[in-house]
């Protein structure tokens, strides 16, 4: 369904569990910087009325995602620590070459969010499945669902914008990029790392 190209091991899931105050603050964060660029979207691309409709309940949403992560760490007796730069994110942003185009600027944006959930789905799927603490399996089972909806959310306004099979093509060189990328990560207690 998500057209991903690694799959996330389950080791990986091992170590967020036991790490699980690291794994919940980069989680909270990156809903944040979610609900960023889903405003970003909004500021730059304010004409596109369909889109700003869409993005507006996005940023909602992953502000409302992150209010429940913290949440559940603050129930949890944790503190949110401190935001880290999400170096998964930064490669994927650098695949693309910077362009003029705001068109094809809007595009790449619009697939590299739809990867970035896409990810984040498969990666909430592995950490809910692999889960001794049902309050915590079916938390992240709820998300993985909202996750698989932004990311249908971004690819198809991508091909709204641009034609399918150039958009498919982008879009397939970037899940070749990712899976590569992917090999050498699922070591740290991080949603994408």
């Amino acid at each position: 369904m998500l057209g991903l190209q690694f799959e996330t091991e389950t080791s990986w899931a091992e170590i967020a569990k036991d790490n699980l105050q690291q794994i919940l603050t980069d989680h909270a964060f990156l809903e944040q910087k979610a609900a960023s660029n889903a405003v970003s979207l909004i500021i730059n691309y304010s004409e596109e009325t369909k889109l700003v409709q869409a993005m507006s309940e996005i940023a909602i949403e992953e502000m409302e995602h992150f209010k429940m992560v913290h949440d559940f760490m603050v129930k949890r007796g944790m503190v949110l620590g401190r935001g880290q730069k999400n170096d998964y994110v930064i490669q994927l942003q650098k695949f693309f070459k910077k362009t003029g185009d705001r068109l094809e600027a809007l595009i790449q944006r619009l697939l590299v969010a739809a990867l970035i959930e896409a990810r984040s789905c498969e990666r909430f799927k592995v950490f809910s499945e692999n889960m001794e603490d049902e309050e915590l399996s079916t938390f992240y089972k709820d998300l993985m669902i909202s996750e698989a909806n932004h990311y249908t959310t971004f690819l198809g306004f991508a091909r709204e914008y641009e034609d399918r099979e150039i958009v498919d093509k982008m879009w397939s060189s970037l899940l070749e990029f990712e899976a590569e990328m992917m090999r050498n990560r699922g070591t740290e207690a991080k949603v994408h790392g």
